[in-house]
């Protein structure tokens, strides 16, 4: 199993980057897990809809050779834990290579979250670029720890 999280955005604080590589060390090697940052494109002459477009292409390539696309998205549909833990033991299994995706400030495009198998969402409220990539990494561990009866998740 691989999974790739690639996101769209800007630097993110000190305080994010560690809380990430605390959830990444403690994930297993068998994991294969790894983050693709993307460099937001400037809207300063385009618009949101070719900047989602030229973003779409950065994407794609990040994520090509994936056997499974989830975009995360506001109008996804939100997992639990459980569910999320789910999700990879089925991946582990099937030995796919998933791509989590996360666009940029204007969101993904129409025909991006068309190319994903999946589209998900993380909370109701809005999370910041970064936030997010913090949050999904915890999650995986929060799924690792679930799958293994490791203490981490209580019910």
């Amino acid at each position: 199993m691989k999974i790739n999280l690639i996101a769209v955005g800007k630097k993110m604080p000190d305080w994010i980057s560690h809380g990430i590589e605390h959830y990444k060390k403690q994930l297993p090697k068998n994991y294969n897990f790894t983050i693709t940052a993307l460099e937001s494109q400037s809207r300063k002459s385009i618009s949101a809809d070719n900047t989602k477009s030229l973003e779409e292409k950065l994407i794609l390539d990040a994520a090509s050779g994936s056997t499974l696309l989830i975009a995360f998205d506001e109008l996804g549909k939100q997992q639990t834990s459980k569910e999320l833990s789910r999700s990879i033991q089925k991946w582990q299994l099937d030995g796919e290579s998933v791509a989590m995706i996360i666009g940029g400030a204007d969101g993904l495009s129409l025909e991006l979250k068309q190319k994903c198998n999946l589209t998900w969402s993380l909370s109701d409220l809005t999370l910041t670029h970064s936030m997010a990539r913090l949050l999904i990494v915890e999650q995986l561990y929060r799924g690792h720890s679930l799958l293994n009866n490791h203490p981490y998740h209580r019910s």
